[in-house]
């Protein structure tokens, strides 16, 4: 017997208990993914030194690529569950479930491949120079070793709180963090593996994580579950999943732009402290936009079975809740970027000529935060109800 319970409250229960019992698992699980980036950022400044937390920074843009091509799966089949769940359309959603999963697995592997065989090129493109990109490069291939496993990771977990487990998906995330953070200073201090053991303990957790995830899946009671015949790629799920999944594709292909127009930018004027210095800038903001996205996924499958059972005040009322607490987040990161610019750096390096720069650039980057969660959840609602040109 299937497990029901779970997907038919999103059409029942009261939005804002809704949103609170989706939202939170998510945050809590976005902001310790947040964490451990930042763990990984604090260990390697203080462990390796500034150049690798430039080299690290040089990396940024093709790790956002690869979460582009995650999300162009993640995001669509995600969205697709919870509409299917909405219809009462087990069969369909159980093939989302499995073409998801090959998805994942062909893009991953090619991403992957593709980025190995021009990682140097690639990295001197996005600001490395002589001295960081022995740093960008061991952190990297490690990274790219494990891409596979990064994508079914994140899009099995996409799935999982989707389909009425938010809770669950959580506790994927925290595990993820906790391996890392045990990991971290073993591999980078008691090994002596510098930069690479970071990316290796990022690897581990996640593989660790994915393990749990699979053995969930693999179990026959839940709704959705493995099972044969449901890995044949369709034409009716794939185009319409990487249609939806379009726009946050578009999104995280134009951050990295930015970012590579950036540190080209900072390598030419400012050098390899300044990249380094933006860098830690974005571990800071992450952290707070993680907290955003926490809160759009929990949005994502109340607004999607809603739309999907044509229950539309529901589905107004979630997108204003949710546009409501995203906006008080990015307002206090605005406050503690102004006010407190200084104790935030000084956790990632204690190098006073790179907190001097970092200091400086977060307060200009932070000036156009507060309205940052209205654009954040504006555009992931329309993903969640499938209208992906508005999106």
């Amino acid at each position: 017997m299937h497990t029901q319970s779970a997907p038919l409250t999103l059409g029942t229960e009261r939005i804002s208990i809704l949103l609170r019992q989706y939202a939170i698992p998510a945050i809590i699980a976005q902001t310790a993914t947040s964490l451990y980036n930042m763990i990984d950022s604090i260990f390697i400044g203080h462990g390796v030194g500034p150049l690798a937390l430039s080299g690290l920074a040089v990396t940024f843009p093709l790790m956002n690529l690869s979460t582009a091509f995650g999300t162009l799966v993640g995001v669509g089949s995600a969205t697709m569950i919870s509409m299917r769940l909405g219809q009462k359309d087990y069969k369909n959603a159980q093939n989302i479930l499995g073409n998801s999963v090959v998805l994942n697995v062909i893009i991953g592997m090619l991403f992957a491949l593709l980025a190995y065989i021009f990682l140097d090129p690639i990295l001197y493109f996005f600001g490395a120079s002589e001295d960081t990109l022995p740093y960008a490069r061991d952190y990297m291939e490690i990274l790219l070793i494990g891409n596979v496993i990064t994508h079914l990771y994140f899009g099995l977990n996409n799935v999982l709180r989707a389909s009425g487990h938010p809770k669950k998906a959580m506790t994927a995330t925290i595990m993820t963090v906790v391996i890392n953070t045990i990991l971290d200073p073993i591999f980078i201090f008691g090994f002596g593996w510098g930069i690479k053991g970071a990316a290796i303990a990022t690897v581990l957790g996640q593989l660790l994580a994915l393990l749990w995830l699979l053995r969930f899946f693999a179990k026959k009671e839940n709704l959705l579950h493995f099972e044969k015949g449901i890995y044949k790629l369709k034409k009716h799920i794939v185009t319409p999943a990487l249609s939806i999944g379009i726009s946050p594709f578009l999104m995280n292909v134009a951050s990295s732009l930015i970012v590579i127009l950036i540190n080209q930018a900072l390598g030419r004027h400012g050098g390899d402290l300044a990249i380094g210095a933006f860098g830690i800038i974005n571990r800071i903001e992450y952290l707070f936009l993680m907290i955003v996205l926490g809160f759009n996924q929990g949005m994502q499958p109340i607004a999607g079975y809603n739309y999907g059972a044509e229950q539309y005040s529901r589905v107004t009322e979630v997108l204003k809740l949710t546009i409501r607490w995203a906006t008080i987040v990015t307002c206090i990161g605005f406050v503690i970027g102004m006010g407190l610019p200084d104790l935030a750096v000084s956790l990632f390096t204690p190098d006073a000529d790179l907190k001097e720069i970092a200091v400086l650039g977060l307060r200009i980057s932070i000036i156009m935060f507060p309205i940052v969660g209205f654009q954040m959840v504006s555009s992931n609602f329309f993903q969640s109800i499938g209208m992906v040109k508005k999106s």
